[in-house]
């Protein structure tokens, strides 16, 4: 598999929180969705005071898992084509790390090693609070045992120290399943780059993609 897919973003969900306004993390960092902060190319600062919706809250981050984090784990794949649940599970792991063109257990997986590559996966338990994620990670990789049932931690903001406060656990499948559906759809006639407005994924306005691309991808060239 060479691309995301509703059940891969709902498995990182899983595993991550997610915060409709600008919070600062625990470095002060200014951070807002899942994790998101101004080193990804989108402006959080817009979200400071100014909660937005779950719908732009995931598109974003979809937008940062598909230019980012899916060109770098495929890369890391090589010639091997991950199913679903190898693809879920390495860009989770890629998403907390950002390890995966060095990770030994992906290495020695491709190198016909299984055994020894899930026996080191969980090497990657630093702080020792992430190991339930990485035994998650691990068993969906080998054992196609996947966590997420279309859940999400939802926080809100305290204030005035802008820390997350109140989580409770939302369902976010129906969105995620009406945004991963849209890369199938028909490009709108009047539709160009300026139109997707200052709320879009703060990117350079795209060229004219070739035919039979669909605006929703070239969102993500």
């Amino acid at each position: 598999m060479d691309r995301l897919s509703p059940r891969i973003v709902a498995e990182l969900l899983h595993h991550e929180g997610l915060v409709r306004e600008a919070y600062r993390d625990s470095a002060g960092i200014w951070t807002w969705s899942v994790g998101i902060t101004d080193a990804s190319g989108h402006r959080v600062g817009r979200y400071r005071d100014n909660p937005q919706s779950i719908e732009h809250c995931l598109e974003v981050f979809v937008w940062l898992l598909t230019t980012r984090y899916l060109p770098a784990v495929l890369a890391a794949f090589g010639t091997h084509a991950p199913s679903e649940a190898q693809l879920a599970a390495a860009i989770s792991f890629h998403w907390n790390t950002g390890a995966i063109a060095r990770a030994t257990w992906l290495k020695r997986f491709l190198a016909g090693n299984a055994g020894e590559a899930q026996s080191t996966f969980l090497d990657w338990c630093r702080p020792p609070e992430v190991l339930p994620r990485r035994r998650c990670e691990r068993d969906l990789f080998f054992d196609a045992r996947w966590s997420g049932d279309g859940g999400v931690l939802l926080y809100d903001v305290g204030k005035p120290g802008y820390r997350p406060v109140n989580p409770r656990r939302i369902q976010v499948a129906p969105q995620l399943a009406a945004l991963m559906a849209a890369a199938s759809e028909p490009e709108p006639a009047a539709f160009s780059a300026q139109d997707s407005g200052p709320r879009g994924p703060a990117v350079e306005p795209l060229p004219p993609a070739p035919p039979r691309r669909s605006w929703f991808e070239r969102l993500f060239d």
